[in-house]
């Protein structure tokens, strides 16, 4: 597969918390000239059965695709596995381990949400949720705007759900090694999300890469809806440096939320190696 097409291998769905069902995500990806998908929902595989059928529906190419929460250096960070088998029992059964504390975490949030004057958060939250077990801060951002409480879901963050405010619990998931361990052991390469999103110290951050690629990660994402030009240039600059292999993804949510749509991110930079070119075995 040529190493230049508009490839889309990040996005998210009602199964997480994306407000779009997969095949209207495939419908989407295709009119928007996506000429590989993959759907990656956060710490789910539920939907990538349909996702692969509405892909092979519309002729387009389909890697499996999710985005495994994990925590590294007292934060979250995202590692998305691509191409890998999603029926997998150790991956199945570790991605369920990790989705089991959201709904106690989503309870504390609403308890602190509750404290500051904002009641029922949490059973307003859930109107938001297609799969309970997956409910998120994105689900309790979408309550409040619809309430007034907010005027958009970028200041309910600032305001009540970043730590520091009232409605923010942390939450413990799962091991770096873990998360590359299951994708990999499932046939698939993991990837870095949006390395630019987690605010690392350069220490930190040569860190987290060290430690990934030790653990058999393979990938970045270079090109991604959260990065500028710049931050894209940065980690090409990275991926060469821990010869890691460059992913593209929008990071798509919602058409009323993303800043940017499938199948509209700048190409990736002609000296890297597409993850694709490694799963061209994989691609559906």
């Amino acid at each position: 597969m040529n190493r230049m097409i508009n490839a889309d291998l990040h996005c998210h769905s009602v199964i997480s918390d994306g407000t779009l069902t997969p095949e209207a995500l495939a419908e989407r990806a295709k009119a928007n000239g996506v000429e590989l998908w993959a759907l990656t929902d956060h710490d789910e595989v539920g939907g990538q059965d349909r996702a692969m059928a509405a892909a092979r529906a519309h002729g387009l190419p389909y890697l499996t695709g999710t985005e495994i929460s994990v925590t590294f250096a007292q934060q979250t960070v995202h590692i998305v596995g691509l191409g890998f088998d999603p029926h997998n029992t150790a991956l199945v059964q570790g991605l369920r381990r990790t989705r089991g504390g959201r709904s106690e975490r989503a309870q504390e949030m609403s308890d602190g949400l509750a404290k500051v004057g904002i009641k029922n958060a949490y059973e307003g939250a859930l109107q938001y949720v297609g799969n309970p077990e997956l409910i998120s801060r994105t689900h309790f951002a979408r309550h409040l705007v619809e309430t007034r409480v907010c005027s958009d879901t970028s200041e309910v963050f600032r305001k009540y759900l970043t730590e520091g405010k009232p409605g923010y619990v942390p939450h413990r998931w799962a091991r770096l090694q873990e998360a590359v361990q299951w994708i990999t052991e499932a046939g698939g390469i993991a990837v870095i999300a949006h390395p630019a999103r987690y605010g690392f110290t350069p220490n930190e951050e040569y860190a987290l890469f060290s430690e990934f690629k030790t653990h058999g990660g393979r990938g970045v994402e270079v090109v991604t809806g959260s990065h500028s030009s710049q931050e894209a240039v940065r980690y090409a600059e990275t991926a060469l440096e821990f010869d890691l292999v460059a992913s593209r993804g929008s990071d798509f949510h919602s058409p009323d939320e993303s800043r940017i749509d499938l199948g509209t991110l700048p190409l990736l930079p002609g000296q890297l190696t597409p993850v694709w070119e490694l799963l061209a075995d994989r691609i559906q």
